[in-house]
C-alpha cells in the first residue's frame, strides 16, 4: 500500500530518503542537544522521587569564564615562572666592577736658564714647538668608532667622546684654569669618586692620591694669570675592548698655556718690565680611563691613572694644590730636590726632571 511510511522491505539502494527529507526540519543533531540548557532526566531517574521531569544544565557561559579563568591562571604562573627564572639565571653579566681610586704622579719640569718671555704671545707661540698645534678642543681629535667584540659603534663613540670632555673641562675651561669652581669636571666621573675628588681639592697632598692637579690643571690666582685663553693643545685617544662589559680609553696630550703674573701679585725682583711679560707653560697628561655599561650611558668615566709633566716648575714648588709656574725672567734654584729622609714620615718628596731648551721659546729678550 502506498503512503508516506518507508517501504516494508526498506529504502531500496540508491534511493533518496523521502521520510529524511521530510522530518530534516523538526530533527536535532547531537551537538545541539548536547548544548540544550534543559535536559530531561532518563526513565530510571523519574522513577525516583523527582518532582521535576526535567534538570537544568550549566550555561555555555559559565563553562566559557571557568576556562578563561584557568587560562589566566596559567598565563600568570608561566610569568612569574619567567621574572624569576631571569632573576636567576646564571648567564646574567656579572656586576660592574667597583671603581679604584685614582692614581696620580705629577712631576715638575725645572729650567736649565731663566724663562723666556715677550709682550706678544703670537711671537712665543710662533717661536716655540707649540707654533702647530690646534687651539683648544680642535687639537683632541677623536679616532673613528669602531665596533668592538661587545659593543657598538655608538658605545665606542660615547666613550671617547666623555673622554674628549673630561679633557676639555678639566685642562681647557678658563675658569677652571685659574682657580673656578671644578663643577663640571665632578660630574664627568664615577659617583664612587666623588669622595677621592672632593677631598683632593678640599685638602690637596702629594701622596699620590689627594693631589688636586692629579684630576685638573689650574694656576694660583694670587700669582698667575692667562695671558691668552685660547691654549694650544695636540695628543692621541685610543681606546680598546678589554672584556665583554668595559672598554678603556688612554689618552696622552700636550697643553701650551700662555702665562704672565697676576696684577696684584707683584714681580719676583722688582722688574716691572719682566711683570708685563707673557711665557709659555707646558702640561703633559696621559689619563687613563675605563668605562663600564652605566658609564656610557651616564656620560662618565672612571679615572684610573693620572701621569702630568708640566713646567718651567722649581722642583722644591708645591705643586698638589697648584700649578705654580716660573714666569718671565725667573729661573728655578739650583740643586734640585732637597734629599729624601727615608725615615722622615708625611708626604713623599716628588721627582723632578729638566725641562729640555728645545721645549721653550727660541727668542731674544724683547
Amino acid at each position: 500500500m502506498g503512503g508516506p511510511g518507508d517501504p516494508p522491505a526498506g529504502t531500496p539502494e540508491g534511493a533518496p530518503s523521502g521520510g529524511e527529507d521530510e522530518y530534516r526540519s523538526v530533527v536535532f543533531d547531537e551537538s545541539f542537544v548536547r548544548a540544550a540548557r534543559l535536559q530531561e532526566f532518563s526513565a530510571q531517574e523519574r522513577m525516583g522521587d523527582h518532582t521535576r521531569a526535567v534538570r537544568r544544565r550549566p550555561g555555555l557561559h559559565r563553562t566559557l569564564s571557568r576556562q578563561l579563568l584557568i587560562l589566566v591562571v596559567l598565563i600568570a604562573v608561566a610569568f612569574g615562572t619567567a621574572i624569576y627564572m631571569g632573576l636567576r639565571s646564571p648567564y646574567q653579566s656579572p656586576a660592574a666592577k667597583r671603581p679604584e681610586p685614582l692614581r696620580m704622579t705629577v712631576t715638575p719640569l725645572a729650567p736649565t736658564g731663566r724663562v723666556p718671555g715677550s709682550r706678544s704671545v703670537s711671537d712665543l707661540y710662533a717661536h716655540s714647538p707649540a707654533a702647530e698645534l690646534r687651539v683648544g678642543a680642535g687639537g683632541i681629535n677623536l679616532p673613528p668608532a669602531r665596533r668592538t667584540s661587545h659593543f657598538s659603534d655608538s658605545q665606542v663613540m660615547a666613550a671617547l667622546v666623555t673622554a674628549k670632555d673630561y679633557l676639555v673641562e678639566s685642562a681647557l675651561d678658563p675658569d677652571v684654569l685659574v682657580g673656578g669652581s671644578p663643577r663640571d669636571v665632578r660630574l664627568l666621573i664615577d659617583p664612587e669618586q666623588y669622595a677621592q675628588f672632593d677631598q683632593s681639592l678640599a685638602r690637596p697632598e702629594a701622596d699620590g692620591r689627594h693631589a688636586a692637579t692629579g684630576w685638573l690643571v689650574r694656576f694660583d690666582p694670587a700669582r698667575t694669570a692667562l695671558a691668552d685663553k685660547r691654549v694650544r693643545t695636540e695628543g692621541t685617544l685610543r681606546i680598546v675592548e678589554t672584556d665583554k662589559n668595559t672598554l678603556e680609553v688612554t689618552s696622552d696630550h700636550t697643553f701650551v698655556y700662555a702665562l704672565r703674573g697676576a696684577p696684584d701679585a707683584g714681580s719676583a725682583k722688582g722688574a716691572d718690565d719682566e711683570q708685563a711679560k707673557a711665557s709659555l707653560f707646558t702640561v703633559r697628561r696621559e689619563l687613563h680611563f675605563r668605562f663600564d655599561r652605566d658609564d656610557l650611558r651616564m656620560h662618565r668615566a672612571e679615572l684610573l691613572s693620572s701621569v702630568t709633566q708640566a713646567g718651567p716648575l722649581a722642583c722644591a714648588a708645591e705643586s698638589a694644590s697648584h700649578l705654580r709656574p716660573l714666569l718671565a725672567g725667573e729661573k728655578a734654584k739650583a740643586g734640585g730636590p732637597a734629599g729624601t729622609d727615608p725615615y722622615a714620615t708625611g708626604g713623599a718628596t716628588p721627582l723632578c726632571g729638566s725641562l729640555a731648551a728645545s721645549a721653550q721659546p727660541s727668542l731674544s729678550a724683547s
